[in-house]
């Protein structure tokens, strides 16, 4: 008996190490939480350049894992635009949307060295900034995103699937998303946490009232050393099938992060 429950804890420290090691999606989600009354704090930059601007979004997040199945965490955003010449709308600085997150993990199954999660989650966006069109940054129009999140990992690898409907009630911008990332950790798991891992993202978002398309890829990096994570990566456009030019056209974009667990 003593042996089953010493096999048991090493099995969740193991487990722990991998949440930790593999911090989660750079543009997308993870399943996987961290232990209760767990506090992070984090910031993940865009830099987006569009045929309309280039628009910055600088979100200051906190997230508060309840338990180890649940969290909550609100995200306050400050963005700075410039639009093109053309446009006429000019340039300058205000706060965004902010976003309110919820999680919860319903399904768990832990092997020796792999785990695979799910969790659904919301993401309640509110009309707090300027109508400025620019989407996940200042829209000045509520919405409301539902979705599953379903991942994998192991010590070799990590694979995230995330699935959900985005709804718009003011405007036209309702749409179907779907998001698969992988993974790669390049150096052997150690403890405290020293880990680099590559990741390889797909963002592909199916606007259901204005029948347009958009497929996104990022190339990520992101380097975790005991209670802090960095991370960068740039996406791109593989698909776009817009009717017009929008603020959603875009040439590229850049992702500066960091993080820091309490």
């Amino acid at each position: 008996m003593h042996f089953k429950y010493r096999l048991l804890a090493i099995l969740s420290i193991l487990i722990s190490q991998i949440a930790l090691a593999q911090g989660p999606p750079i543009t997308g989600d993870k399943p996987i939480m961290l232990g209760g009354n767990t506090v992070v704090f984090k910031t993940l930059t865009e830099i987006r350049n569009t045929d309309e601007g280039t628009f910055v979004h600088v979100p200051i997040m906190g997230h508060y894992v309840i338990s180890s199945n649940s969290l909550v965490a609100v995200h306050l955003p400050y963005v700075h635009y410039d639009f093109s010449d053309t446009s006429g709308r000019g340039s300058g600085s205000t706060l965004g949307d902010i976003n309110v997150l919820g999680k919860y993990q319903f399904y768990r199954k832990d092997g020796t060295g792999k785990t695979f999660r799910m969790v659904a989650k919301t993401l309640q966006t509110l009309p707090t900034g300027e109508k400025l069109d620019i989407e996940g940054m200042s829209t000045g129009e509520y919405s409301g995103y539902y979705g599953i999140v379903g991942g994998y990992e192991s010590l070799k690898l990590g694979v995230s699937n995330e699935v959900g409907y985005e709804w718009s009630p003011e405007g036209e911008m309702d749409k179907f998303v779907y998001k698969l990332g992988f993974g790669l950790p390049l150096l052997k798991p150690t403890y405290p946490v020293n880990q680099l891992n590559l990741y390889f993202e797909y963002i592909s978002e199916s606007f259901t009232e204005l029948n347009e398309y958009q497929l996104l890829y990022a190339q990520g990096i992101q380097y975790a050393r005991k209670r802090w994570t960095w991370e960068a990566a740039v996406q791109l456009p593989l698909i776009q099938d817009f009717r017009d030019s929008t603020t959603r056209d875009l040439n590229y974009a850049v992702f500066l992060g960091t993080r820091y667990i309490f």
